[in-house]
């Protein structure tokens, strides 16, 4: 008997919340996630039926080789930024809205806490709609039955008790030994059922439509690592090294956006779907795999992006109000996603990602600019979390930050609207990042430095 209870405990998740951190440095004895765990972690997130549409939405404007030409560059762009943003993260154990009042100040800080708040409710409200309208097809399927208002509920609830348990319990306990290896599996099903069903050669000669510029699918691949920018170092603080923290987040998040956003396109081209709409995917899934087992657990690890985007939004919410309990602000973020589902479209989708680029890419370009050139990686801790130091500058904004901020911003939807054919997201981050640069020159030692 207790040998059993033993192996219970070994296997079974454990739904015992860690304590709550908030916004302060994570403690030394619980920096214990190492390179396998970044890995896990971030090839799990970077696994969802979302990614599947945004792939999808490559083609038939580009051609196939255009499309994975414009994957392979804009998960390079993208994840290097976000693998560089995270060792920030782990060289000070502190979260991702932190570490932005050195460049913008303590109040500086709060209004991309305020955006990125917006977009993670609506990336959590997307997720939810985006899983419910999958298990309904699955349950229309198997019983006949749609059931969209109940699967939603039930995927809230389960993405909120994950939010709660936190990151070591999520990482350790859940994604290390289920979710992670199951979805792999599925995902080499249905690369080889692709790969041995259809005659890629063929699609490979097939020439693209033209509505889409190369460099504007660059950007739409680009958005997708962009958007989990401000959520990584909420989870490299807990990094026992930054070098294992940069190389499993580059490598676990490169392989899986890589992967499914291939299979996006793929999908489209092959399975003949009219429309990539989360029904139509879901529907090609359980086409090509013969059955609703490979979507049912694509669904299972989509809950952890989910998961991701209540947790950080409830750590964004005490970089402005540092006193409200992380536990309640997860049930609220939750509960308000949840009522927002059930307004969406697709047809939003697509304007959301560039959004998020246009807002975030030159947003980390002047943090890129500031820690990794100016600072030299060094910042002084304690004076994150006190007013009146060396990161308050004048009323608590450093408006050399926001200024440039503002301009890469203006630069990217100028690009965008204007030359969209000549991509918005490396010209948005340059002119960030180098008026940055210029800026603190000018300013000298009047820049908050140590």
């Amino acid at each position: 008997m207790e040998s059993q209870q033993t192996v219970g405990r070994t296997f079974l998740p454990k739904l015992q919340a860690p304590p709550e951190w908030g916004i302060r440095p994570v403690t030394p004895d619980f920096r214990i996630l190492r390179f396998l765990d970044f890995f896990v972690l971030w090839s799990s997130l970077g696994v969802g039926l979302l990614v599947l549409e945004a792939g999808a939405l490559l083609v038939p404007g580009l051609s196939l080789g255009q499309a994975l030409l414009a994957i392979g560059l804009g998960t390079l762009l993208g994840n290097l930024l976000l693998a560089l943003t995270g060792v920030a993260g782990s060289d000070h154990a502190v979260p991702t809205m932190v570490l932005l009042r050195p460049v913008l100040g303590t109040r500086g800080s709060y209004l991309p806490s305020l955006l990125n708040l917006i977009q993670l409710i609506g990336w959590t409200a997307f997720e939810f709609w985006v899983m419910a309208l999958a298990a309904e097809r699955i349950s229309l399927a198997l019983w006949g039955v749609s059931g969209y208002g109940v699967w939603l509920v039930i995927f809230a609830a389960w993405c909120i008790l994950l939010a709660l348990g936190g990151p070591l319990v999520v990482v350790r306990e859940w994604l290390e030994k289920f979710g992670v290896w199951l979805v792999y599996g599925v995902t080499l099903w249905m690369t080889y059922a692709l790969f041995t069903q259809y005659d890629l050669g063929a699609l490979w000669r097939q020439p693209g439509t033209g509505d889409m510029p190369f460099w504007l699918g660059v950007d739409l691949v680009v958005a997708m690592p962009i958007s989990w920018l401000p959520l990584v170092c909420d989870f490299t603080r807990f990094a026992r090294s930054s070098r294992g923290s940069f190389w499993g987040t580059f490598l676990g998040y490169g392989l899986a956006n890589i992967w499914f956003y291939g299979l996006g396109a793929l999908f489209i081209l092959t399975l003949q779907v009219s429309e990539p709409t989360p029904e139509h995917l879901a529907t090609a899934i359980m086409a090509l795999t013969g059955g609703a087992l490979a979507l049912l657990v694509i669904l299972v690890d989509e809950t952890d992006n989910a998961f991701a985007d209540i947790y950080s939004a409830a750590v964004t919410i005490q970089n402005v109000f540092p006193q409200v309990s992380q536990r309640l602000l997860v049930v609220i973020i939750g509960l308000v996603s949840l009522g927002l589902a059930a307004f969406l479209t697709m047809g939003r989708y697509f304007d959301f990602l560039l959004l998020i680029g246009s807002v975030f890419v030159p947003l980390f370009g002047i943090l890129a600019a500031d820690y990794f050139v100016v600072r030299g990686r060094r910042l002084q801790v304690d004076a994150l979390y006190r007013q009146e130091g060396p990161y308050w500058y004048r009323g608590g904004v450093n408006w050399l930050g926001v200024g440039a901020w503002l301009v890469g911003v203006v630069v990217y939807h100028a690009i965008a609207r204007g030359l969209p054919w000549l991509g918005a997201s490396i010209p948005g981050f340059a002119v960030a990042f180098l008026l940055y640069l210029l800026l603190a020159r000018l300013a000298g030692p009047h820049l908050g430095r140590e």
